[in-house]
């Protein structure tokens, strides 16, 4: 599986391409950041986070787009601007019919690194293990992004089949004869 990883944010929206499955090695296929001007105004920067994450896409062709999911901030200006770029990032996967998966921070700190807290140097460190990479991804924005990439490989995948297994045996009971 190809999973396309997005770590949003306006100025820097990290980007990770990451193939591999559950029990075997990973592969990265791209790393990146789509980076927009501070100053400039906030539809052109949107815009160019489109462009950006277009491009990877046409690149790349994921099957699977993973987004952090964004969580509540003291800085509210932060959140927003994390907010709408992650917005970017699911329409663009959307507009293509690519099915888009949202992560928790806490919840890609642990797939990758078995701890929930873990900080930003411990989770390139893991990146760049679970990758064979010489080096952690710089900015740390591109290694986060590898990491959601990662942590939809090994748990996503796994929720996916479960729902569809639930789906699946409620269309047979539904399917069945009242007795």
């Amino acid at each position: 599986m190809r999973v396309l990883g997005v770590d949003p944010g306006l100025t820097r929206c990290g980007i990770g391409v990451v193939d591999g499955a559950p029990g075997r090695p990973l592969t990265m296929a791209g790393v990146g950041v789509v980076r927009t001007p501070a100053d400039a105004e906030i539809g052109r920067r949107l815009v160019l986070i489109e462009e950006g994450i277009d491009a990877w896409l046409d690149r790349h062709r994921p099957e699977a787009v993973a987004v952090e999911r964004v969580f509540s901030q003291h800085n509210v200006r932060t959140v927003m601007g994390t907010a709408q770029a992650s917005a970017v990032a699911i329409l663009c996967a959307a507009r293509r019919g690519l099915p888009v998966h949202l992560h928790t921070p806490s919840e890609v700190k642990a797939a990758v690194t078995g701890s929930g807290r873990a900080d930003k140097a411990q989770v390139g460190a893991m990146v760049t293990r679970l990758l064979r990479l010489d080096a952690p991804p710089r900015p740390a924005d591109a290694a986060d992004a590898l990491a959601l990439a990662i942590c939809h490989i090994w748990r996503g995948t796994a929720t996916t089949r479960l729902q569809q297994a639930v789906a699946a045996h409620r269309t047979v009971r539904a399917q069945e004869p009242t007795p």
